[in-house]
């Protein structure tokens, strides 16, 4: 960070007064009567590039629609016009297009593309070996400052074969390692050279932190050892990011005033933290727990930020009401658990009992790089489970946990997640009840875009480290 400059009444954007040369400092800027403006941090030094794909107007009519909205329509009608979604309704009282292409869906099912709000991709690609393995800064219990995005490989193949499963966005996390393991990104799942060119525009960061048995054991020969070492470690951390907002917040003010004043040092670490506590980062916590949940609520609470989502929220069940009343998601799996001992007290009802309470939200999440692909498959044994029980959870109220409630969760919820006029044309075609096992993605759009059909080779994508694997074939179709 260079020395503050205090600019005059006819400057005022660092665009137009830029002397120094150096545009990737500080482009945030506050200004007060038009004479001195502070320079802030850059929040978004590495902006989304998305530029979405070529679409045609569409009308895709007859099939069963699960809105994302907790609405059912038979016979229903979803109209694409420049991207976006125009039209949902019965399929006699939609307007089409002229000059739409009409998709009939007769005995299908249309909802919105799938979210997945845990995913490693990119992070951890396949071939999995050691070499593009850049998922988990291990080395110290707080990596606030890393940033996903820059060991994402856009070139795994495993964006392929999610959107084959009919995902459309999704949260790409650091690991677990540590109490605070670094910033996720959210991406739109397309074919990009870079990240950028991937990245959901406007979405919000988050910050991935962890409870429990893993910052334990990977740093248990010094600190945290225990989970009271853990709370130390965060209570630490949001102090410091606290005394380091105050200072950003001091300089702004006194630059504001129109007082000379050098601005504070640069903190990759402090900045993400002080980020979270302004509510621009959404926190998503790695926790499995309900004890562990309920004090990491009171450690929200004592520093001013707020839970976005608990991921592996193994035992959510037992604090449903508690997240309830705070707004925070739980982001769980239908059927995995016990695979070490925090993970043990495991329900398969899980999902279906934090869905039941009034506000309760519930997602189903893969964190794995198989799962993905059929995150439709593991939402139907949730669903199951929970009416095994008497809950009546209907597919209608499912499809949320896979489309609006993780939309929600990423800040994204305004502009995709449901079927609504307005929205991002993000949708899929199933053969048949997304909920049964028999059925598949047909078709996948992306901001109105085809960009998966499974009876066009041509509409295929692969990447060159699928050609030739069994059951792929010879060659792809977009991505070869």
């Amino acid at each position: 960070m260079r020395k503050t400059t205090i600019f005059l009444a006819a400057c005022l954007t660092l665009a137009a007064c830029g002397g120094s040369g150096d545009d990737s400092e500080s482009k945030e800027t506050k200004k007060k009567d038009g004479e001195a403006v502070a320079e802030l941090p850059d929040k978004n030094p590495y902006p989304s590039t998305y530029i979405r794909y070529p679409s045609e107007d569409v009308v895709i009519t007859g099939a069963t629609v699960l809105t994302g909205t907790g609405t059912l329509i038979e016979n229903g009608a979803v109209v694409l016009h420049d991207g976006k979604v125009a039209a949902v309704g019965a399929a006699d009282e939609v307007d089409i297009p002229d000059g739409a292409e009409t998709i009939d869906a007769a005995g299908k099912f249309v909802t919105p593309g799938i979210i997945d709000i845990h995913s490693h991709l990119g992070v951890y690609p396949a071939p999995s070996v050691s070499s593009t393995s850049d998922g988990n800064e291990a080395t110290s219990p707080n990596t606030a400052g890393v940033w996903a995005e820059h060991s994402i490989w856009p070139q795994d193949p495993g964006f392929n074969r999610a959107l084959a499963g009919g995902i459309t966005s999704l949260m790409i996390l650091p690991g677990s390692a540590n109490l605070f393991g670094g910033r996720t990104v959210t991406i739109k799942n397309v074919p990009g050279r870079t990240v950028q060119e991937m990245k959901f525009p406007d979405a919000p960061y988050g910050l991935k932190m962890a409870c429990g048995e893993n910052p334990k054991r990977v740093y248990g020969k010094s600190s945290p050892s225990t989970r009271m070492g853990n709370f130390r470690g965060y209570r630490d951390g949001w102090i410091d990011a606290a005394a380091y907002k105050k200072k950003w917040d001091v300089y702004a003010e006194k630059i504001e005033d129109g007082e000379d004043a050098d601005p504070p040092s640069r903190d990759l670490k402090l900045e993400t933290l002080a980020m979270a506590l302004d509510g621009e980062i959404l926190v998503h916590m790695h926790c499995y727990r309900a004890d562990e949940m309920a004090q990491v609520i009171d450690m929200s609470e004592e520093f001013g930020y707020k839970v976005s989502s608990f991921q592996h929220a193994v035992e959510a069940y037992k604090a449903a009401d508690l997240l309830a009343k705070n707004g925070t998601c739980a982001a769980m799996w239908a059927d995995w658990w016990g695979f070490k001992l925090e993970a043990y007290d495991g329900v398969r009802e899980n999902a279906a009992l934090v869905a039941a309470q009034p506000e309760g939200c519930a997602i189903i999440h893969s964190d794995s790089d198989v799962g993905i692909q059929r995150l439709n498959q593991e939402t139907a044994k949730a669903m199951a489970d929970g009416n095994a029980i008497g809950l009546n959870i209907t597919p209608e109220e499912a499809i949320t946990w896979i489309t609006s409630n993780p939309a929600k969760a990423m800040g994204i919820l305004d502009q995709t997640g449901t079927l609504e006029a307005g929205k991002m044309g993000d949708v899929v075609i199933w053969s048949g009840d997304p909920f049964s096992v028999y059925s598949q993605a047909e078709k996948v759009f992306i901001d109105g875009a085809l960009m998966y059909d499974r009876n066009d080779p041509n509409i295929n994508p692969r990447s060159d480290f699928e050609l030739g694997q069994i059951g792929q074939g010879p060659n792809g179709g977009a991505g070869k």
